[in-house]
């Protein structure tokens, strides 16, 4: 009887186990879904403006699909990816069906991956570095900022960090325009290197701060000078840019300080991201500012609509500077928009049209234009529909 009575616990918790097994399954699904909307939009079509209507469901189906999520969720999650669904036209007006996702976190899983070149942080005041220390810095700091983003998966990033934008740091982030050149030094760079946006900065303070005044002359008061330079206090201030690089806008500035107390010195050698540097006091605040500045930045344009160029139009055919490792896929849909109009003060202006994306290469795609579409031409910019 123990044994039957045993046998029939043992049913029980089995049974129980299962159906939790089963409850939780079916709470997982209920979040899913939770999580998940699908919206219609529409617009009607002004003047045969196709395009232009396209784009104007798209944003009305996105704000049906924002107001419906946040409705159950959390309101300062963003939607993570926004994919279009269906689409079709019903007299003057067209329509759109799209599907939208909330992000796990307050950061969206972007869709694309997005180029970003990183330049040199020049030093304001030059002698607050000295010879006997690492004069990696101006290169080091913009680099690891680089590799951080690059690590979160929503970047591909270009090290240019052996140059700088500055010809006068102490008026960064104005830009003194190089002699002759009636071009951006931003919009050079990104132009040069395919780049979406332009990180720069500047190592605005690195002064060591004197403990004491040192009295006398002689041996003793040598000695006093040179422990003053090892065991004391360092200020760090670093400032911060990310440029766009279509428009050559500013888009993020931020100012990051902090100070050592102890040994505030820098060996020379010593490489900005390595062991070695970060186990030194000033090296490991500097390595603070990093993470900080990488975070903030991914936060701000983890989200950001994605932008390429128009690389070369062959037979109708249009390539774009974007492909696999842009996570670009066959089927995509982008906007393309002329080049004269992609300036900060003129802003977007009217759409060509949609480029539907057919075929994808490592660094390239290949699209047509939708029938009706203006003449596209290299250098057009290509941009991706908005996840707001």
């Amino acid at each position: 009887m123990r044994c039957n009575g045993f046998s029939h616990v043992l049913l029980i918790l089995l049974l129980a186990g299962c159906g939790g097994a089963g409850t939780r399954d079916d709470s997982a699904s209920d979040l899913a879904a939770s999580r998940q909307v699908s919206a219609e939009g529409s617009a009607a079509i002004a003047g045969a403006n196709r395009e232009a209507a396209r784009r104007a469901a798209i944003d009305n189906a996105v704000d049906a699909a924002s107001a419906r999520l946040r409705r159950g969720n959390r309101g300062d999650q963003l939607i993570s990816d926004i994919k279009v669904v269906d689409e079709w036209q019903d007299g003057a007006v067209y329509h759109v069906q799209v599907l939208a996702m909330l992000a796990d976190s307050e950061r969206c899983a972007s869709p694309y991956r997005k180029k970003i070149v990183a330049t040199g942080f020049p030093i304001m005041n030059a002698d607050q570095l000295s010879g006997s220390e690492s004069q990696d810095l101006y290169s080091g700091i913009p680099r690891e900022i680089n590799n951080r983003l690059m690590e979160t998966g929503d970047f591909i990033g270009r090290n240019l960090t052996n140059a700088a934008l500055y010809a006068r740091p102490d008026i960064a982030p104005e830009l003194v325009p190089a002699e002759g050149s009636g071009e951006s030094m931003v919009l050079n760079v990104a132009r040069q290197q395919n780049a979406q946006f332009v990180l720069s900065g500047v190592i605005r303070d690195f002064r060591i701060e004197s403990t004491e005044y040192v009295r006398g002359t002689g041996v003793l008061a040598d000695l006093k000078s040179l422990v003053r330079d090892f065991v004391g206090r360092r200020s760090i201030g670093i400032d911060v840019f990310v440029y766009d690089g279509f428009t050559g806008a500013l888009l993020f500035q931020q100012r990051y300080t902090d100070s050592i107390v102890g040994d505030v010195s820098l060996p020379t050698g010593y490489t900005v991201g390595s062991d070695r540097f970060n186990a030194t006091p000033a090296g490991h605040k500097i390595d603070e500012i990093i993470t900080q500045a990488s975070e903030d930045i991914h936060k701000m344009f983890g989200c950001y609509p994605f932008a390429t160029r128009v690389a070369r139009v062959e037979s109708g055919r249009v390539v774009i500077a974007a492909g696999a490792q842009d996570k670009v896929k066959a089927g995509d849909k982008l906007m393309v928009y002329p080049l004269a109009q992609n300036r900060a003060d003129t802003g977007l202006g009217d759409p060509s049209g949609i480029l539907t994306i057919v075929d994808v290469s490592a660094a390239t795609a290949v699209g047509q234009m939708d029938a009706g579409a203006a003449i596209v031409r290299p250098g057009d910019w290509v941009k991706s529909f908005q996840s707001r």
